[in-house]
């Protein structure tokens, strides 16, 4: 994972955590964390194991996106992300949304998705409901037909003709 902040504290050692502040960067393939904190956990096997991203100007949220395997991005803001790497597990909690491109939307205050197979579970507190948006799935267009000639555009109009010049005397003042 390729980690990019304006500062940090920590160790690269086993079962450590690592903070990280300002304008986090996080990228691992096409999975990308945006957010201005990040707690980075270290597992025995020296291997990331969570992120724990948020934001600190009230209003903003934390942001993930990735392209799944048919190439389309999903993304995802939220108050809290929490990014469980070793599973491929991200729980957005607080305002969260998460967004299929081409599949829909949901939103809830807290959800949770699958980044390996794009599942995803959600609760809501405020109503009770979480809100989501499922989109159809586009019709193919028909290919044209083989050896099918164009259809030809009509031609356009004729111009106008212009008024015949007048052949008779201009009047006497």
């Amino acid at each position: 994972m390729d980690l990019h902040a304006t500062s940090t504290d920590g160790f690269n050692l086993p079962n450590t955590v690592t903070t990280l502040t300002g304008n986090i960067v996080a990228v691992q393939g096409t999975l990308k964390l945006l957010g201005d904190k990040a707690l980075v956990t270290i597992d025995g096997d020296t291997q990331i194991s969570h992120i724990h991203v948020t934001m600190n100007a009230p209003g903003r949220l934390a942001h993930i996106e990735q392209i799944d395997d048919a190439g389309n991005l999903m993304t995802g803001d939220a108050d809290v992300l929490d990014y469980d790497n070793i599973n491929g597990i991200a729980v957005l909690t607080g305002h969260a949304v998460v967004h299929q491109q081409g599949r829909g939307e949901a939103h809830g205050d807290k959800l949770t998705y699958n980044t390996q197979t794009s599942q995803m579970t959600g609760n809501s507190g405020d109503d009770g409901r979480v809100h989501m948006i499922f989109l159809p799935k586009p019709k193919p267009v028909p290919p044209a037909k083989p050896g099918a000639a164009a259809k030809p555009a009509a031609p356009a109009p004729a111009p106008a003709k212009p008024a015949a010049a007048s052949t008779a005397p201009a009047p006497a003042k």
